[in-house]
C-alpha cells in the first residue's frame, strides 16, 4: 500500500512538476495581470491532470493487491494518501520556483493587483484599505509556514475532491475492472 502511494504520489508530483513549468512559460508565471485568469485556469487544470494519479493508484490497489474488490473507506484512504504526496510535493516545486525567482511573486502579484484596481477607478478610502490588504498578504507571504500553508491549501481540496469521487466510482468492482488475460 505505501509503494502504491508513494509511486502514484510522486507520479502526480511529477505532472505537477512538468505542468507547473509549462503553465509559468506559457503565462510568464500567471501572476501579471493579464495572465492571472490564466494562469489560475492553467494550474487548476495541471492539479486536476496530476490528481488523476488518485484514480490509477486505487484501481491499481483494488485490482492488484484487494482481488478486484474495495470498499469506499480504505479507497479514500489510499486516494487521500497519494493526493498528501502529489500536494506536498506541489508546495515543493512552488518553493523551487520562488527561490529561483528571488521571491518576486508576491510583490508582482500585489502590484497587478493594485494597477487593475486603479485602471477600474478604484480611488480614495476603498484604494487604500486595498494597499493595505495587499501589504498585510505580502507580510503574512513573507512567513515560509504561512505560504506553505496557503499553497497546501491551493491543491489539497482539488485532492480531497478527486479522493472521494475516485473511492465512490471505484468501489464499484465493474468500473474500469481489471483486465483479464484471455
Amino acid at each position: 500500500m505505501t509503494r502504491i502511494i508513494l509511486t502514484w504520489g510522486l507520479i502526480g508530483g511529477l505532472i505537477i512538476i512538468v505542468g507547473s513549468a509549462a503553465s509559468f512559460a506559457l503565462t510568464g508565471g500567471g501572476h501579471h495581470t493579464a495572465n492571472t485568469a490564466l494562469g489560475f485556469a492553467l494550474g487548476y487544470l495541471v492539479m486536476l491532470v496530476a490528481l488523476s494519479a488518485v484514480l490509477v493508484g486505487v484501481r491499481q490497489y483494488r485490482d492488484q493487491v484487494k482481488g478486484g474488490v474495495i470498499k469506499f473507506l480504505p479507497a479514500l484512504g489510499i486516494g487521500l494518501g497519494i493526493a498528501l504526496v502529489a500536494s506536498l510535493a506541489y508546495v515543493a516545486v512552488w518553493e523551487a520556483y520562488l527561490a529561483v525567482t528571488h521571491y518576486r511573486f508576491i510583490d508582482e502579484y500585489t502590484a497587478g493587483i493594485l494597477a487593475s484596481k486603479r485602471t477600474a477607478g478604484v480611488t480614495g478610502a476603498a484604494y487604500a484599505k486595498l494597499v493595505a490588504e495587499m501589504d498585510d498578504m505580502r507580510k503574512s507571504y513573507a512567513n515560509p509556514l504561512i505560504r506553505m500553508g496557503m499553497t497546501f491549501t491551493e491543491i489539497a481540496p482539488v485532492g480531497l475532491i478527486v479522493a472521494l469521487v475516485s473511492a465512490a466510482l471505484l468501489r464499484n468492482p465493474r468500473f474500469l475492472p481489471a483486465k483479464t488475460a484471455a
